[in-house]
This record gives structure tokens, C-alpha cells and sequence, in this order.
């Protein structure tokens, strides 16, 4: 017995033959998993990560499309911010589109989510009816629907005509261009309305008898109850609402023709990149535009980040 028990101490080779077996095994799963994600890394590479690198190229070039790429360094930059007065106009209208709409779309999604959170007839059609614009919304049939609803004599300025107010069209008054597009965007509250749904229905219901059981108002237990327990789920819908708001173009560009006009008042920063790009063929500038848009949502994104920690809540956490 003793002899046989040394015998399997001084021959470990079979162990060895099963370890060296699971490693071969498990570099076999490797390869198949790198097989299986190869059509989604070739398209990373392919579509997303060589533009993006070619783009930071041509941001340093005068480029043209039609002839080689000349190197200027700094000077795409450089004339953003020191000769092109309409660079500076599409960036003020951006950040006040952006601060105009993605609050307003919030505050919508998340006012008909509170209503369709209590059980009621025909709530599933209720909901569908209420997404559906979030399909439609960013589609160039619904934007020309919506110019002519706000062009002279359409049917908005009608309306308003019928008890005495006046406009002359929405799109055709710089003061008023600017809304038509921002009503567009709060209009498609859909998707982040169907997600605050989602938050509601998380919230235990024991918090809320505590509060009824406290003597807690409507507003008290909104503000101390459903905001604190919803919290993370405002955090992503004002992060993707932020970021889709400065990526805004189709509704723009259908309303003001593709001019940003009138006098840019509808001249968003996308627009303008559009016209730099593919109207004057100035790729190397509009790629510069391209980079300084994407620093901006990248600072606004972690701005947003740095400062959750203040006021979004997760359950478990001692705040």
C-alpha cells in the first residue's frame, strides 16, 4: 500500500497530462470566442476606430475631397475660434437648444410615466400610443410635417390667427424658428418616457405606505420617495439626452431648407458642420468641427459623472 502511494507521488504524469489537456481545451473556447466576435471587430476597426483616426488626420489638413490632403497643423483650429463668426453662432444655438429641450423631454417623459404607472383601461395602448413619435420623430417626413404645420398659413399659425394672435409662421421669425425644432424634440419623449416607466415599477411599494403612514404629501413623497429612488434612471436619460441633443440635424435641416436660417437662428452645430463638409468641401475644417463636438460631449458626459455622486441615489448606498 505504502509502495503504491510512493509510486503515484514519483509519477505525476498523468496530472501533468490533464492540466496541459484543460489548457488546450481552454485555448481551443479562446479561439472560437475571438472567431464568433471577428465580425464585430472588423467592423469596430473598419467603420469606427479607422474614420475616427482618419478624421483626426484631416482635422490637421486642408482637404478637399478631390485632391491630396495638405498639412496646416493647428490652423483648422485656429480659424474656428478667430475668423468664422458662424462657428460661433451654431455653437450658441446649439447650447441653447440643448438646455432648452433635453430638460423639457425629461420633464414630459417623466410627467406621462407617472400617469400611466397607475393600472387603468387600455394602458398597453396608451403606452404605444405615447412611443410611437419616438419612431417617427427623427424621420424627414415627419420634419417636413412638422414645417408645414409652422409655415405661414399652416395650420399652427391658423389656429393662432382665429384668437388674434399673429406670428406670420413660426419658421419664417428668428425669435420663434428656434421652438418649432425644440417642440419637434420634446414631442418624441417616448423612449425615455417607457424607461422612467420601467423605474417606477422598481420602487417598492413599502416606501410609499411609510410615507402615506407619515402624513406625507403628494409632492412630499414625490420629491422625497420617487425622485431619490428614480434617480439613476434620470441620470441615463439626461446623459443620452444630452449627447442625442448635440447630435441633433435631420429636424434643422428639413425646417430651415438647409440654411439654418432665418437669420441662423436654426443654424446647429451639425448643420453647420454639414455645410462646411459636403456644401464647401472642407473636409479638413469640418473634421476639426467633428473633434471639437465630440470633446464637448465628452465633457458634458463627464461632468455629469463627476457630479451624480450629489444627488443620484442607489438603494443600499448611506447617503
Amino acid at each position: 500500500m505504502v509502495a503504491q502511494q510512493v509510486k503515484e507521488v514519483a509519477s505525476p504524469e498523468p496530472n501533468k497530462a490533464g492540466a496541459a489537456g484543460k489548457g488546450s481545451k481552454k485555448k481551443d473556447q479562446t479561439g472560437i470566442a475571438y472567431l464568433f466576435l471577428s465580425p464585430w471587430i472588423a467592423g469596430a476597426v473598419l467603420l469606427t476606430i479607422g474614420p475616427m483616426v482618419a478624421s483626426l488626420y484631416l482635422s490637421f489638413t486642408d482637404y478637399n475631397l478631390f485632391t491630396a490632403p495638405e498639412w496646416v497643423g493647428l490652423d483648422n483650429y485656429i480659424r474656428l475660434f478667430t475668423q468664422d463668426d458662424r462657428f460661433m453662432s451654431s455653437v450658441g444655438v446649439t447650447f441653447q437648444y440643448v438646455f432648452l429641450s433635453a430638460p423639457l423631454k425629461l420633464a414630459a417623459a417623466l410627467g406621462v410615466a407617472l400617469l400611466l404607472n397607475r393600472p387603468r383601461k387600455g394602458q398597453g395602448f396608451y403606452r404605444s400610443a405615447f412611443y410611437a413619435p419616438s419612431l417617427l420623430g427623427a424621420s424627414v417626413s415627419i420634419a417636413l410635417v412638422w414645417r408645414s404645420l409652422f409655415t405661414d398659413d399652416g395650420a399652427v399659425d391658423n389656429v393662432l390667427g382665429f384668437i388674434g394672435i399673429n406670428t406670420g409662421g413660426w419658421i419664417n421669425q428668428p425669435d420663434y424658428a428656434m421652438y418649432v425644432i425644440v417642440i419637434l424634440a420634446v414631442w418624441q419623449f417616448g423612449a425615455p418616457m417607457v424607461i422612467f416607466l420601467a423605474g417606477l415599477k422598481q420602487i417598492p411599494q413599502d416606501l410609499y405606505d411609510a410615507a402615506a403612514v407619515d402624513g406625507a404629501s403628494t409632492w412630499k413623497t414625490f420629491t422625497s420617495v420617487t425622485l431619490p429612488m428614480l434617480s439613476p434612471v434620470i441620470f441615463f436619460n439626461l446623459v443620452m439626452e444630452i449627447i442625442n441633443s448635440f447630435q441633433s440635424f435631420t429636424g434643422a435641416f428639413v425646417v430651415s431648407n438647409g440654411q439654418g436660417g432665418p437669420a441662423d437662428s436654426t443654424l446647429f452645430y451639425t448643420l453647420y458642420l454639414y455645410q462646411r463638409g459636403f456644401q464647401d468641401f472642407q473636409m479638413g475644417y469640418a473634421s476639426a468641427m467633428a473633434w471639437l463636438l465630440l470633446l464637448t460631449i465628452a465633457l458634458f458626459t463627464g461632468l455629469l459623472f463627476k457630479t451624480s455622486g450629489r444627488w443620484v441615489f442607489y438603494a443600499g448606498e448611506d447617503k
